[in-house]
């Protein structure tokens, strides 16, 4: 039985399996920073400010005007998981939580029946550049947990597993477990509502970076779980013995173990795996519902509500020109790192 059941170029939007409605790769070779923690104005002539999402001298500002990134918006039924490989995310929300993540950070954010928040990505260095690179994902949650309260939390890149691997040939590589299980490893908890809380939806999420010449292998899952290899740094690599090129989107057999051979090149790739809600899906911009309804009703709550309004003094807060990395809950708590 084949490994890859189909096999697809990365488009500029990655197709995503149920659990799995959206992924994002943004990577950004930010200038130095200026005194607002953005780039010199002088570098943003000729942009679409507010909505700047063509790579130019490098980088993109988003719908950022000042500071690149994601002034506030508001999301409801669905999960955001971000991965921050390089740089800092200053994040903000309507509930009055806020923080300062990156360089191996993840955040896990359950939107549920409604929150606004903001992602910036403040240049916090004048005296050299101030390189971005990240992976959000985004998780469906079933009808009901569509309208459980909004959650947030922290897994610092100091606990997330790493597991090592190598082969005979002393060629070496590492996964990174943000969610599930590998091999008898489990990743940190997410948020408790979260389709991935319960293990037997099979969640999981890894990065995987090889050497030239590298190998490693996926496990078997054990239920109807949906599986997804993303190609996106590398020149080739077999996947049960099956070519797979750079640049390349795989869906998977989930059920059988398969082998992960690397070429010539060093190759990173994302694999996502959960077990389907298998569910109607409405989606219209930050919503994802299960109706259309739903949809119109999330729009009519934001606009008499605005899911909690915004605490904060503006659009796109940043948190101070230090470099460290914490993060404010809801409840008053705090951690710092």
């Amino acid at each position: 039985m084949d490994s890859i059941l189909q096999l697809k170029p990365i488009g500029f939007h990655w197709e995503l399996y149920d659990p799995f409605i959206f992924c994002a790769h943004h990577n950004d070779h930010f200038p130095r920073g200026n005194e607002q923690q953005g780039p010199d104005p002088r570098l943003l002539d000729g942009r679409n400010i507010g909505n700047d999402f063509v790579v130019k001298d490098g980088f993109r500002m988003y719908h950022g005007s000042s500071v690149p990134g994601f002034p506030v918006h508001p999301h409801r039924g669905f999960e955001t998981v971000t991965i921050t490989l390089k740089g800092l995310v200053d994040h903000s929300d309507s509930l009055g939580a806020s923080g300062r993540y990156g360089n191996g950070d993840v955040q896990w954010m359950t939107a549920g029946k409604g929150i606004q928040h903001s992602e910036m990505f403040p240049l916090l260095h004048s005296d050299r550049e101030n390189p971005l690179e990240l992976l959000q994902v985004w998780i469906n949650l079933p009808a009901r947990s569509k309208f459980v309260e909004p959650y947030y939390k922290m897994l610092w890149s100091e606990d997330i597993p790493v597991i090592e691997v190598s082969n005979s040939s002393g060629k070496k590589g590492k996964l990174l477990l943000i969610a599930g299980e590998f091999n008898g490893v489990a990743a940190l908890s997410p948020t408790p509502d979260s389709w991935a809380a319960d293990p037997a939806h099979e969640v999981g999420i890894w990065i995987a970076e090889l050497e030239p010449g590298a190998t490693i292998e996926l496990p078997p899952a054990k239920g109807n779980v949906s599986r997804a290899v993303y190609y996106y740094y590398g020149d080739g690599m077999t996947i049960g013995g099956q070519e797979m090129p750079g640049k390349h989107q795989a869906r998977m057999q989930a059920g059988q173990p398969v082998q992960v051979v690397n070429g010539d090149t060093a190759s990173t790739f994302l694999v996502l795996q959960g077990k389907p809600i298998a569910e109607p899906v409405a989606q219209y911009g930050p919503f994802v519902m299960n109706t259309r309804t739903e949809i119109q009703q999330a729009y009519q709550d934001y606009t008499q509500t605005s899911f909690g309004g915004w605490p904060w003094d503006r659009q796109d807060p940043v948190h101070g020109s230090e470099p460290r990395r914490f993060a404010k809950y809801i409840d008053g708590s705090e951690e710092k790192k």
